[in-house]
């Protein structure tokens, strides 16, 4: 896989490591632009599937959390373990590991 571009010209650790950048976004972005490189559409769908469906659960839990007082002590919590999660996802995929998550993982990797 090194020194392998992908179709739109990346190294693909740089490719993977962009998928999460900015959430589903530009892994849909990637999952759709990339045609050949299964590490790439692997790390764009796992990106499009986890930070889809906590895009879903914000929205969700949102207006709970801000209409329950004593459980907003778990928003810095939970914005601590996304930060820590996004970071984790980027770097296993610069370092050109197929880092699977349970369920978004294997998820991503029939659907590539």
């Amino acid at each position: 896989m090194a020194g392998e571009k992908t179709s739109m010209g990346l190294e693909p650790n740089v490719a993977g490591l962009l998928c999460y950048v900015v959430g589903w976004i530009t892994g849909l972005v990637f999952y759709l632009m990339e045609k050949d490189n299964r590490f790439v559409r692997f790390h764009a769908m796992q990106s499009i599937v986890v930070s889809g469906a906590l895009t879903i659960v914000g929205l969700v839990l949102g207006p709970v959390l801000a209409f329950v007082p004593l459980l907003g002590f778990l928003v810095p919590i939970l914005w601590l373990a996304l930060i820590a999660l996004w970071i984790l996802l980027m770097v296993k995929a610069y370092q050109n590991q197929w880092y699977k998550l349970p369920w978004a993982g294997d998820f991503a990797e029939k659907h590539i």
